[in-house]
Formats: C-alpha cells, structure tokens, sequence
C-alpha cells in the first residue's frame, strides 16, 4: 500500500481516523495509555505506507509540555521531600541501568553481532538525538541506531500499558479522565504560558528535553508553592497524547525498515533484554523496598519519559515515585551518557567497526 499518492490533507485525515478507531478499541478493552497507543500504531501503518507526512517539531514540543505540566501535577511538596530522602536509591538504579545497557553495547559490538559501535549507541535509554549525532561521528549505522532508539520507546510504551492491564491494580480505578471538565480560562491561560515558555527556553538553550523538563519543573514549583493551579482537560490531554503517539509512529518509514530489516529480529531480542533487566530492578525495588509492583515496574521502565508517563497516568500507581525515577534517569543519561557511551566505544576493536 502507498499512501503518498494521498493528498497531504487526505493523509492526515485517514490518519486520525485510525488513530481515533484504534484508539477507541484499545479503550474498550481499557489499556492504559490507549490515547496515545492508537495514534501510534496508526502512524507505524502510516510509516510504513510510504506516507509523507510528519509531525512539526514545535506541536510536537507543545505536546511534550503539556505532558510536563500534567507530571508536575502529581509532584507534590510530600512527594519531592521523598524523592530527596531517596535520592542514593535513584542514582544507583539509574547508575546500574546506564552500565548494564553500555555494557551489554560493547558486547554485541565486540562480538559482531551489531556493526561497528552501532550498538553501543543504540543501547542508551534516552538522549536519542544525541546518540544519533555521536553516532555518526563514530561511523557508525545512523539510520540502525535511530531505528532501535525508536523501537524502545514503542516496545517499553506497549509493554507498560500490557503490564498495566493485567496488573492487579487494573481492578483498582485510576484518575478519572473528564473530556469537557469546568475550569477557569485564567488558569488554563497559565498553564500554557508555562509550556511556551518552556518551549522557548528548550529551544533557545538547546536544552536536552527541555521542553518537556522546563514546564514539569517549573509547574512543580509554582503549583506546590501555590502560585497557580494547572488546568489540563481531557481534550487538550488527548491532543498532546495523540501528538506524541503520531510523531513516533511516523519515524519507522519504510525505506528505513527495509534498510535494518536482517537486523529487527535480534534487535527485538537484545531490547527485551535490556526490558527485562529493568523489570528484574523493579522487582528488586519490590522485594527489599515494599515498592508496589506496578510503581517499581514503571519507575525502571527504560523510557521514554513522556509515554511512561502517560500511562502512569491512566493507572492506578504512584506517579509521584515513577516520574522521579524515569526523570533521574533522562537527566543522567543527558548529562553523562554520551561521555560514558563514548568511552565505551572507543574500547570496540577496529576490526568490528
């Protein structure tokens, strides 16, 4: 099928009506996250019908703040002193997260099983743009390291939201989702002059992120402190979630798949891999801390950020312990997983390169 001989208008048009049908058959059968799950598969078909269109970074930088300030929600004043009290426990999982996944890219590269340093680069749970720009300057497969960046964030995000499902907790209601709910104009006004400021700061700064970070944390401070009330209605959610899930789906092109395509089965492998080691964490976090499951799944869940906070989200969890585990890891991997990555790859012999 070649959806490109479509009008651009036509496209987008058959492309929300599949995301709004999958979106509502994932809804029925209440997989959380189902907004943001639907718009992604349908943009996976998409992508892979030779379809044209993409989603401009700036919808897609709005969105990503709405997700922040919808975080920033659930940071509360009780929720931010735990995540000082714990804050060795988050460094040593995240710690323990980057070595494993750095570990296991050298592996893969030493023994041929990925090209060059491809692996290594790939592996990063986060920072994806970064790792594609250093990735290049070691000469390694872009196109293959962006694809298994992509690929995690689509596996962790349809992974979660299963796991989610047939949690104990799905019998447990999670927050109620109201489409059309009552609220002040006013305050609505404030959230989204947090997100575009946000998005400019990001922007202007070149901040890794950014635009996802600066609203989640200056919302957090302003709403703890009292200084506003975030308003995000259902609509505007949903907006966001079908954004986020269309600008995913629309990266696995079909040249782009045919290119990897002797490499997708080991790369399903090697990131289920990287998964389950993470699930083994949150286990872990269960076991000897009395985290609930759920939470610690989700808390170790490799990204992205924004698609495990969604579902968090839609379930029944403490959002609070998720998000400062999955926030711990984005920013180490931004501040110190290109420098560590780099030093890994310098160590794969030539001959693999």
């Amino acid at each position: 099928m070649n959806v490109s001989r479509y009008s651009r208008p036509r496209q987008w048009g058959l492309l929300l009506l599949l995301s709004a049908v999958l979106a509502f058959v994932f809804l029925s059968v209440h997989l959380p996250g189902a907004l943001m799950l639907g718009p992604m598969v349908a943009a996976i078909v998409f992508g892979v019908s030779r379809s044209n269109i993409r989603v401009h970074r700036l919808p897609f930088g709005f969105s990503q703040g709405i997700v922040g300030c919808m975080v920033a929600q659930a940071l509360t004043p009780s929720v931010l002193y735990a995540f000082w009290q714990r804050g060795l426990l988050f460094v040593s999982v995240v710690v323990a997260i980057i070595v494993f996944n750095c570990a296991l890219g050298w592996l893969l590269s030493r023994s041929k099983i990925f090209p060059g340093t491809t692996a290594v680069w790939g592996l990063l749970p986060g920072a994806a743009s970064s790792m594609v720009i250093m990735a290049e300057a070691y000469g390694a497969d872009v196109r293959l390291v962006a694809f298994i960046q992509y690929l995690r964030v689509v596996m962790v995000g349809f992974l979660a939201s299963v796991v989610a499902h047939f949690s104990l907790h799905h019998a447990l209601p999670g927050k109620e989702f109201l489409w059309f709910p009552r609220f002040s104009p006013l305050e609505l006004g404030e959230t989204i002059a947090i997100v575009l400021a946000g998005m400019g700061i990001g922007s202007l700064f070149r901040i890794p992120g950014g635009m996802l970070l600066i609203p989640l944390i200056a919302g957090s401070v302003m709403h703890a402190a009292g200084m506003i009330s975030i308003v995000l209605p259902g609509w505007l959610l949903a907006g966001a979630y079908l954004c986020i899930g269309w600008m995913v789906g629309l990266r696995f092109q079909r040249d782009v798949l045919l290119s990897v395509a002797r490499m997708i089965p080991r790369t399903i492998v090697v990131l289920l891999v990287v998964i389950g080691f993470c699930g083994f964490l949150g286990f872990l976090l269960n076991r000897f801390l009395g985290v609930d499951p759920l939470t610690a799944y989700l808390a170790t869940s490799p990204g992205g950020v924004d698609a495990v906070a969604i579902i968090a989200a839609a379930a029944n969890v403490k959002i609070g312990f998720v998000m400062a585990m999955q926030l711990s890891r984005m920013m180490m991997v931004v501040l110190v997983g290109p420098v560590f990555s780099k030093w890994v790859a310098n160590r794969v012999p030539a001959t693999g390169v």
